[in-house]
């Protein structure tokens, strides 16, 4: 549960960064998954950094329709994502997941 509300699906990003844009990258990702848990039913995401170097994001829905009904037509969310592409060197194959069980538990923020 995140929330209060069951997750049911999740997706995981992995991309390579170009050296010396990660903060670029990490602060447009922020406020894009702030607008995405807003405003279009996500449950939030975490953001890590892989020993090998490369970026993964680990984001949580309550289901896969709602991922998939997602729509964010922004003009702010676009800026976002020019600014994420631009910091990317390689975007990694994402993988979607159907959630068996949930035992994260919430974090302090």
């Amino acid at each position: 549960m995140t929330n209060g509300t069951t997750v049911g699906f999740a997706v995981l990003y992995r991309w390579r960064l170009v050296v010396g844009r990660e903060r670029d990258f990490e602060a447009a990702w922020a406020e894009l998954t702030r607008m995405i848990r807003a405003r279009c039913g996500g449950l939030g995401s975490r953001l890590q950094r892989c020993a090998d170097g490369t970026y993964c994001a680990y984001a949580q829905w309550p289901s896969r329709a709602t991922w998939e009904s997602m729509v964010l037509d922004d003009p702010r969310a676009g800026e976002l994502r020019a600014a994420m592409a631009a910091a990317v060197e390689q975007v990694l194959p994402t993988e979607t997941f159907d959630v068996v069980a949930d035992l994260l538990g919430p974090v302090a923020h």
